[in-house]
């Protein structure tokens, strides 16, 4: 199957709306929004772990939960900040007493700030918010946000109570549970422990594809090493079910082993090899390509990359521990891109240029025509023809590039910045 193909029949097996009966007073929502959300049934209210990421989605799911018991939310937890997990808490402003979080270990680095301009055009092109239902089949971790479908803009509300412990055991209601900070796709992350139930949150440092170990849109670099250690310590308590922040819950002791152990393995593999290329002095693209799942872990769906990719855990990893610098000599003080691309279209020449980009296009060689279509200087084509048909044929082939590109990937986010490119391209 093609790229598309694989995340079409992954969305179809994977977020078809679910109301899991977990127990008595425990209830799982999956594929209401992006992101899972949790009820727990106190003696007089309910604790709502998440509550989804748009106030439309929320509705479905307070009108659901209404079926189940008329006792309102009063408490709700967040396993961490991402606004997909918080955006649909407004619904229930008018009955909730406390608003949990934890504070993130590491401060955001200062000034970030200033980078909310690119930040979020980058990230809409990576969750594919202007795209139709057609081009965005899923967000890969689940359906599509409710602000690109109609649903509405996340309505957060803030913390009431913001923990800086390690760990906080409470009774809230009624319901014993321990809320355990596990740094991993956020420094502000947690799950949550129940131990009279045997049940465990596990927020996002758990779901059933490969992870965002860096996100395209741009992040801080994410720890890796703790990931896999907060990882290690979701693992080392007794749970016979296990809710994730995305995804489908897992049921059994022996199946939450196998699989959440495997997740955390396969991430290790990712680490330590690209640690043991970069000390053997490979640059980043040698590393890059180097670095590959077993076929072991080819074969887990749970491991599929339809999120994250192996490939930008890499370059995360690498540019984490030692920067842009890749120790090679030839790169300290490169000429510029732009004086670079002139000397390479002087050697090939215009015509053999066209030549190659239309044969890789038409063998479906997207990537390669792409990277060649980098040295096309879209000005001077400009200049040279007022009429613009130079310009159109460049453009013309750099669309279907983009689109065919974007066909053969199975992660949604980078299928929907390949289509976002192609379409600001009209």
């Amino acid at each position: 199957m093609t790229g598309e193909q694989r995340l079409k029949a992954f969305t179809e097996a994977n977020y078809q709306k679910t109301l899991t009966k977990v127990n008595d007073h425990i209830y799982h929502f999956l594929a209401y929004g992006i992101s899972n959300s949790i009820a727990i049934i106190g003696d007089t209210s309910v604790i709502l772990v998440d509550a989804l990421d748009s106030p439309g989605y929320a509705e479905d799911l307070k009108k659901d939960l209404q079926e189940i018991t008329d006792k309102p939310v009063e408490t709700i937890i967040y396993t961490h900040g991402h606004p997909d997990h918080r955006g649909g808490a407004g619904v229930f402003r008018d009955t909730v007493k406390e608003v949990i979080a934890f504070a993130p270990e590491n401060e955001m680095m200062k000034y970030y700030d200033r980078l909310q301009k690119i930040l979020i055009q980058r990230g809409g092109d990576q969750f594919g918010y202007d795209l139709t239902d057609e081009e965005c089949i899923s967000e890969g971790i689940g359906i599509r946000e409710g602000r690109a479908v109609g649903k509405g803009a996340p309505d957060i509300m803030a913390p009431t109570t913001i923990y800086q412990e390690k760990e906080v055991e409470r009774v809230i209601d009624g319901v014993r549970l321990k809320m355990v900070r596990a740094a991993g796709e956020t420094d502000d992350q947690i799950f949550i422990w129940l131990e009279d139930d045997k049940v465990i949150c596990t927020g996002d440092n758990y779901y059933g594809c490969w992870p965002n170990l860096y996100a395209i849109r741009g992040t801080q670099y994410r720890d890796i090493a703790t990931w896999i250690d907060s990882l290690g310590l979701i693992l080392s308590y007794e749970a016979e079910v296990l809710l994730p922040g995305h995804t489908k819950p897992l049921f059994g002791r022996e199946r939450i082993l196998d699989q959440v152990g495997t997740f955390r393995d396969a991430i290790e593999y990712v680490l330590l090899n690209t640690l043991e290329c970069m000390n053997q002095g490979m640059s980043m693209s040698e590393t890059a390509e180097r670095v590959k799942l077993p076929q072991k872990y080819l074969e887990k769906d749970y491991l599929g990359e339809f999120y994250g990719t192996v490939e930008w855990s890499v370059k995360g990893i690498y540019c984490g521990y030692v920067g842009w610098f890749d120790g090679n000599p030839v790169n300290l003080f490169p000429v510029s891109d732009r004086e670079y691309q002139a000397v390479l279209r002087e050697l090939i020449g215009r015509e053999k240029l066209e030549e190659k980009i239309q044969s890789c296009v038409e063998m479906e060689q997207y990537q390669m025509a792409l990277q060649l279509l980098e040295l096309v200087d879209w000005e001077h084509t400009k200049k040279e023809q007022p009429d613009g048909e130079s310009r159109r044929l460049w453009t013309e082939l750099k669309k279907k590039a983009l689109l065919g590109r974007a066909r053969q990937v199975a992660s949604a986010n980078g299928r929907h910045y390949l289509i976002a490119g192609a379409k600001k391209l009209d």
